[in-house]
């Protein structure tokens, strides 16, 4: 929960910000925040990952953790610091996984995230956006992320074009149900 709180603590500190969005009717651009919002996301995000994403998650989909555990190609799109990124990373050190978020900050602390969790060989960490990123995949996540996106159907458009012809598109959003 202490995420949670370093999450919140950017309420305050971007008031200003916020404020002027009203005013403007502009928004607040996700990178625009305070650090601690980067932070606290994902430090309130990691629990969930670490309970769920290897043994309940990724198991759910038919077929992904075989694919896995032989070796594919996996992008985590919107992927802020790295955590369900290493996660994957470690637990699957056949497959190749490529984290992507347009937050060049968050890009740099997933990749001292990696280094110290060990998975530099088979990750890597890049900035691009959620309806740019390069390359083709078997997986691709999207984690907690595909809501706060300017353009999500764009996303959804770029995923259907990066996806391997039997691939999978996995996406993970807080308070959305299963069916």
């Amino acid at each position: 929960m202490a995420g949670a709180f370093e999450f919140l603590s950017a309420l305050w500190l971007d008031e200003e910000k916020v404020r002027q969005a009203f005013q403007s009717g502009k928004g607040v651009g996700w990178h625009d925040h305070s650090a601690c919002l980067f932070r606290g996301t994902e430090r309130f995000f990691r629990p969930g990952y670490n309970a769920n994403l290897i043994d309940s998650w990724l198991p759910a989909l038919e077929g992904v953790v075989e694919k896995l555990e032989r070796g594919v190609d996996v992008a985590d799109v919107g992927c802020g610091h790295g955590a369900s990124t290493v996660l994957m990373a470690q637990a699957f050190p056949n497959s190749r996984f490529v984290g992507f978020d347009y937050h060049a900050p968050s890009i740099e602390r997933a990749r001292k995230a990696a280094e110290v969790a060990g998975v530099g060989v088979n990750t890597r960490f890049d900035v691009a956006a959620a309806k740019s990123y390069p390359g083709t995949y078997d997986l691709v996540t999207f984690f907690d992320c595909l809501h706060d996106m300017g353009d999500p159907t764009g996303a959804a458009t770029h995923v259907h074009g990066s996806l391997k012809p039997d691939g999978t598109w996995m996406i993970v959003e807080p308070f959305a149900h299963d069916h």
